[in-house]
């Protein structure tokens, strides 16, 4: 697996793939491979992970940007009123404290 991950190394730029570790690693994985993959990390994604576990991590995922979060929800025909990171309290930018 991590030789696997090697190859996929422009998905995880910031940390060395091969310290990764697909059940400690899972969500990190998952999240980057739905964000960023294309057709090859997705068939390894469904290979090495079930597709309850993809679809639990893109319930929770505030990682997600809508755009991606919407695609994966009409491809896995998801509730979309349950996908946090579309929710809208996930999406306001936080108010500033302090103005300069």
């Amino acid at each position: 697996m991590k030789s696997t991950l090697q190859s996929f190394k422009k998905y995880f730029w910031d940390i060395n793939p091969s310290t990764l570790n697909k059940r400690i690693h899972s969500q990190f994985i998952i999240e980057r491979i739905l964000e960023y993959g294309d057709e090859k990390t997705f068939k390894w994604l469904r290979e090495n992970f079930t597709l309850d576990e993809i679809k639990s991590i893109l319930y929770k995922s505030k990682n997600l940007s809508p755009k991606s979060a919407n695609f994966w929800q009409v491809i896995f025909t998801l509730n979309k009123d349950k996908i946090l990171c579309l929710k809208k309290s996930s999406r306001k930018r936080q108010k500033l404290i302090w103005k300069h």
